[in-house]
């Protein structure tokens, strides 16, 4: 999503390293070259502004002119900005202190809140709760037939008391939805409603009266990222007309250009509480912004890559594989496949590669990767008898050969079986 403005950002700040120290006219060329990438990512102007004053400001002070490395410094001046402007703290969602928690999702039509609803609840799920969805989105076709797939695929129940498709009322299903929820101990209530095309004002009210019906604990306006600065025009008409307390980025897998991120926060004055990186159901995220800058800036992500990590990989099987590779023996195939299949879970290897420090930098290489190396490689183990994966040192040029015709023979009847 960001990749454009990564690649402007890092060679304004090629251009500063090796230089003793800031002139005036070195802050203004900065400035105005940060401020031109900024514009060019689709930032809305009033952030750009504000931005750029605030950095210019402290780029001046005595925190760069008595820096031993100036350049270093207004990085972090611009990495520190950057944080603030996307909110600062991470903000986690606000539960009720009498269940069930009702929270209310909300946008523009095409910006992926059904899908949405569904990683919410498979994200609340697994962190102990029993969420409901409720499908309040009657107008769009098959909106409610939607939900209901997303929903079993979350393993999360869904209450639809009407068909939808134009039939039933949105406001009375909430409504129901929420005393089922109480009826079936549901803690989370998660209600979708029908997308709007524009700032259409009879949606809107109808927006504002499930919000006055349920009393929702959180409204969540869902953000198309891709859309640029029309999310944020949105944003601030549906918070003028009905309200929300904070927002979910969709499609931050993307290639636009990313403004709405960095302008949406700033703007509403609501933050970014999630994220969605992604089609399946895991690309889900606590929004960070430290860690949202530190990507933008090409630093990389660590402790999501950790987060990942800890969430695939099976604790005890960890220590003993790293037990196995600090010995230096008994490390066989059979550890090394199932290693691959513990790092496919955690996402493609781009996505996990990109969080590393430094890899900004190595993004022709990383354009190369192919997720479907890994399958390959893991056919060719399969292939292997259980003696050549304990033993991996019998693996002479004949026992090769015959592995690596039996994992062609092995991938071409996977190749057919998804055919058929």
């Amino acid at each position: 999503m960001f990749d454009t403005l990564s690649d402007r950002l890092d060679k304004v700040f090629t251009s500063l390293r090796g230089k003793g120290r800031l002139s005036d006219a070195d802050i203004d060329s900065t400035a105005r070259e940060i401020r031109i990438a900024l514009l060019e990512a689709d930032v809305a102007l009033p952030v750009v502004k504000a931005f750029i004053g605030n950095v210019k400001e402290r780029a001046r002070g005595s925190e760069v002119s008595q820096a031993l490395n100036p350049a270093q410094q207004v990085i972090k001046i611009v990495n520190e900005e950057l944080i603030a402007i996307l909110g600062g703290e991470t903000r986690l969602l606000r539960f009720a202190k009498t269940p069930p928690t009702v929270i209310m999702l909300a946008g523009l039509q095409g910006a992926g809140k059904t899908t949405l609803a569904g990683k919410l609840a498979k994200h609340l799920k697994a962190q102990g709760h029993a969420p409901l969805l409720v499908a309040s989105d009657l107008q769009r076709p098959n909106a409610v037939q939607q939900l209901q797939v997303v929903g079993g695929q979350a393993g999360v129940d869904v209450f639809a008391p009407y068909e939808g498709s134009g039939v039933g009322d949105p406001v009375d299903a909430a409504r129901r939805g929420v005393e089922h929820a109480v009826r079936m101990n549901h803690d989370v209530v998660v209600v979708d409603t029908a997308g709007r095309l524009g700032i259409d004002a009879e949606l809107m009210k109808q927006a504002a009266d499930i919000r006055a019906a349920v009393q929702p604990d959180e409204v969540l306006f869902v953000v198309d990222a891709m859309i640029g600065q029309d999310a944020v025009v949105t944003a601030q008409a549906f918070q003028e007309g009905v309200g929300f307390t904070g927002v979910v980025l969709t499609k931050l897998d993307g290639d636009a250009r990313g403004g709405a991120a960095l302008s949406v926060r700033h703007l509403t004055g609501q933050p970014i509480l999630f994220a969605s990186t992604g089609e399946k159901l895991g690309d889900f995220d606590v929004f960070h912004p430290e860690r949202m800058a530190s990507r933008i800036l090409g630093m990389g992500d660590v402790l999501t890559l950790i987060e990942q990590a800890e969430k695939s990989f099976d604790q005890d099987t960890a220590e003993r594989m790293a037990g196995k590779m600090m010995e230096g023996k008994d490390f066989d195939l059979e550890d090394f496949l199932e290693q691959m299949v513990q790092v496919k879970k955690m996402g493609s290897l781009t996505s996990l590669l990109g969080m590393l420090p430094g890899m900004g930098q190595m993004k022709e290489a990383l354009a190369q990767v192919d997720d479907k190396d890994i399958d390959r490689i893991a056919a060719i183990i399969r292939s292997m008898t259980p003696q050549e994966r304990r033993t991996p040192k019998i693996l002479n040029g004949s026992r090769r050969m015959m592995a690596a015709m039996r994992s062609m023979s092995l991938s071409s009847t996977c190749a057919r079986a998804s055919f058929i």
